[in-house]
């Protein structure tokens, strides 16, 4: 039981840090065998990582298989059964078959909030139940204080706000809820100017827009490029309290991810 919790241990610290692998388990003995039906490793490309299926040449094997298995990206699993003797070149001549499970790690979904205020607030406790991890960025750190601590949570203080850009997911979707256009604005502009995010939205009205589209263009940014802007945020449900904007933000953030 240990090793077995050893075993999903590992497997979930390699998936949570991104890294690919292949669990190898014995799934039958014919004859004579150097371990026991059950007996498991973990294998990334670097070679074996955790566990053993007897060692030696019959280990040696199975890494090299797994090994060419991450190359191959339409591999998700597979069975198969050597003779120790005929195929890998032991002196014992038993039958082995083996189950490799390839698991290719989802990069998790990436949400950056600029803004930690009232919506904010209501905002990153929802998404907080998600399977996602989130950020939020401010210039006042007794609101980012405010939102409770979660080990999905990161909370960048940046007097210019604008500067998280260059150290947040290029592929983040991207919710600002900030003290007003002026904050929003430099932001808006250099995330349009310098990266492809598959989601921008700004909370605010239609005058809003109006206003920000204006001073967008008048920083040379083509109307292509800020048509990529979703103003005002959200979904066309609920009313204009805080908890019930939020819900309509994360469900225009679950329809574009699942775009």
């Amino acid at each position: 039981m240990e090793i077995n919790s050893k075993y999903l241990n590992q497997a979930m610290l390699l998936n949570q840090n991104g890294v690919k692998f292949v669990t190898v388990s014995i799934t039958s003995i014919k004859g004579s065998a150097p371990q026991d039906i059950g007996a498991k490793m973990i294998v990334t490309k670097k070679g074996l990582d955790f566990g053993t299926v007897g060692g030696g040449k019959v280990e040696a094997h199975c890494i090299n298989y797994a090994k060419d298995l991450l190359l191959k990206d339409s591999v998700k699993s597979i069975s198969t059964t050597w003779n120790l003797q005929k195929d890998i070149g032991m002196t014992c001549g038993g039958e082995v078959s083996f189950f490799f499970e390839v698991l290719r790690p989802v990069s998790p979904w990436q949400i950056v909030i600029f803004g930690a205020g009232h919506i904010s607030q209501e905002l990153s406790r929802l998404l907080l139940r998600l399977d996602c991890n989130l950020t939020v960025v401010d210039n006042r750190k007794e609101w980012l204080e405010k939102i409770p601590n979660n080990q999905k949570l990161t909370k960048i203080y940046k007097k210019e706000m604008s500067e998280a850009l260059d150290v947040i997911d290029d592929k983040s979707y991207i919710a600002l809820m900030t003290m007003g256009h002026s904050y929003d604005v430099p932001i808006i502009y250099e995330a349009l100017k310098n990266y492809n995010f598959p989601y921008l939205a700004v909370i605010g009205s239609a005058s809003k827009k109006i206003k920000i589209k204006s001073e967008l263009k008048d920083k040379g940014l083509s109307d292509l490029l800020i048509s990529k802007m979703i103003c005002p945020i959200g979904e066309k449900i609920g009313s204009n309290h805080p908890a019930e904007i939020a819900v309509s933000v994360t469900a225009q953030l679950l329809k574009y991810r699942n775009i």
